[in-house]
């Protein structure tokens, strides 16, 4: 979170590191404008009403994928009027704003620049600050640090991805890079979105560190090497970005009644009794640690400790799937708000004193046998080993155990990948620090895969040991 304070203007960065998200309050003069809110918005009011100010103006930078954006709770809750770039079609009402239309929230403006190419309405909003100066951008998916926005999500039948990368490009040196090199640039994201394939680590920047620095802002880059270059190397977007983004269009369930259903206690006999009535997934959130000694059968594991959203959006097909929770103890309410976060809203309840409570009632449960990095090389002296590396596809290229056995198999496609593997054969799982390759295990145990050995602490322990390891990339090369 980051504050700054301008004489009388107030600017927060909200950064959310699951979604790698950043949100944004701006306050002036006792108007508040908030740009690309989360769905759990009571926190902007909370902060408003302390201040004595007013939430004036609901900015989006776009029609959201990646998460469920806040909006339409917050204009009703507020009155605050939802401002979306030139002509956006929603279910609700909402502002229209021209390119080069100006705000004004207390002492300060909102300057709106029509930014196409991530999305056809995409814009970027330019802060003028009371005396007059440009002061920063907020360039939702337009422009991250280190990165721009991936240009394949709005395709229609008569507009290619090539089109849309175009007008990024237009946008970018027509909009963007026109700014003094001081404005401060504010990204919707940054590393760890799906929303772009080079993000920095960094949430905050200027126009003139990204131009010395983003590879898609060569001063000397032609359009056709910029459309080149950020489409090489996209990954197919998460099968649940569509959904979010019909969520962000349409409207949605008030987030109070997604929580009132979802985090509700159930005893081991309810529990089961909703799981087999409601065909509901059991999913443990626990660690990885406590999943792989004890868990439900049949239950799939995503740890809140890791990129839980992405990965329950990634993983889980059906957005309306009914959903039992297994939660650390007191961590409920926060698991059903970050499902809701990606439009996971049909959380029917937890379990209430979690395995514990399970196991007292006498229930079944299941394991996941682990061995050590230093265990697993010593297996590799006697047998020849079948080894799942479940890391994305330039994480492996990057750098890969160099042995027979060894077979990519990336947790981001695993539920169209199942073919690839024999059920009867044994499989040791790795990936970089031991969290996806525990995701990876549950879900192929879920599906009959019984044969699953989890390397605890991933290639990062595997790295410490003396097994034979390909030539290191570094991942901007490939």
């Amino acid at each position: 979170m980051i504050n700054i304070v301008l004489n009388i203007m107030k600017l927060e960065q909200i950064y959310t590191n699951c979604l790698a998200q950043g949100a944004y309050y701006i306050e002036s003069n006792g108007e508040v404008a908030i740009i690309d809110p989360l769905r759990e918005t009571q926190h902007y009011i909370d902060k408003a009403t302390a201040n004595n100010a007013k939430i004036k103006f609901i900015f989006e930078t776009h029609i959201h994928a990646d998460f469920v954006s806040g909006h339409v709770d917050l204009a009703k809750k507020t009155g605050a009027t939802i401002v979306f770039g030139p002509n956006t079609k929603t279910a609700f009402n909402c502002y229209n704003a021209s390119d080069n239309e100006e705000f004004k929230v207390g002492n300060i403006t909102i300057k709106v620049l029509h930014t196409p190419g991530h999305t056809l309405e995409s814009v970027t909003y330019l802060l003028i600050d009371e005396n007059g100066k440009n002061h920063a951008v907020f360039t939702g998916d337009t422009l991250f640090l280190g990165d721009v926005g991936r240009p394949d999500l709005a395709i229609k039948s008569d507009l290619s991805e090539k089109d849309l990368a175009g007008m990024l490009f237009h946008s970018l040196h027509s909009k963007i890079m026109t700014l003094e090199d001081s404005v401060i640039v504010y990204p919707a994201h940054g590393a760890g979105s799906a929303c772009g394939k080079n993000l920095s680590k960094e949430t905050v920047g200027t126009i003139g560190d990204q131009k010395n620095t983003n590879y898609a802002l060569r001063s000397d880059m032609t359009k056709e090497e910029f459309v080149t270059e950020v489409l090489d190397g996209i990954s197919p977007p998460p099968q649940y970005f569509a959904k979010n983004a019909k969520m962000n269009q349409s409207g949605y369930s008030d987030l109070e009644e997604v929580l009132s259903n979802g985090n509700t206690p159930l005893s081991a006999e309810a529990f089961e009794q909703l799981a087999n009535s409601q065909k509901a997934l059991v999913l443990d959130v626990r660690t990885q640690q406590d999943f792989v000694k004890n868990h439900i059968p049949g239950s799939i594991f995503i740890g809140l400790n890791g990129g839980f959203a992405p990965w329950v959006g990634a993983l889980i097909s059906d957005i309306n799937q009914p959903i039992l929770l297994v939660v650390p103890q007191g961590k409920s309410e926060e698991a059903v708000t970050r499902l809701a976060r990606v439009g996971y809203d049909n959380a029917l309840g937890y379990l209430e004193g979690g395995m514990d409570a399970w196991i007292a009632a006498e229930k079944t449960t299941d394991q996941i046998k682990s061995i050590s990095a230093e265990e697993f090389s010593e297996e590799t002296k006697e047998h020849k080993l079948n080894v799942l590396d479940v890391r994305k596809d330039g994480e492996h290229a990057s750098m890969h155990l160099n042995m027979d056995g060894l077979q990519h198999f990336a947790l981001d496609y695993i539920n169209h990948q199942m073919n690839q593997i024999d059920a009867n054969k044994t499989y040791y799982i790795h990936c970089a620090g031991g969290y996806r390759s525990v995701i990876a295990a549950s879900i192929l145990k879920a599906r009959g895969f019984h044969n699953i050995i989890d390397i605890a602490g991933g290639f990062a322990a595997l790295k410490k040991t003396d097994l034979s390891m390909s030539e290191f990339v570094c991942p901007s090369t490939l």
